[in-house]
């Protein structure tokens, strides 16, 4: 029993091969929701 992982990581559902590269898509991802936002809300 203790070589069960103690939770499922989900990686059936990725489409990257590893997390990192996960990782850094997410951060572009937010980045460019941050620049629509910064262009499109007014002040």
């Amino acid at each position: 029993m203790a070589d069960k992982p103690k939770f499922e990581r989900g990686t059936a559902l990725s489409i990257f091969k590893s997390d990192r590269a996960e990782d850094f898509m997410a951060l572009i991802v937010a980045l460019i929701i941050v620049a629509i936002v910064v262009a499109f809300v007014p002040r």
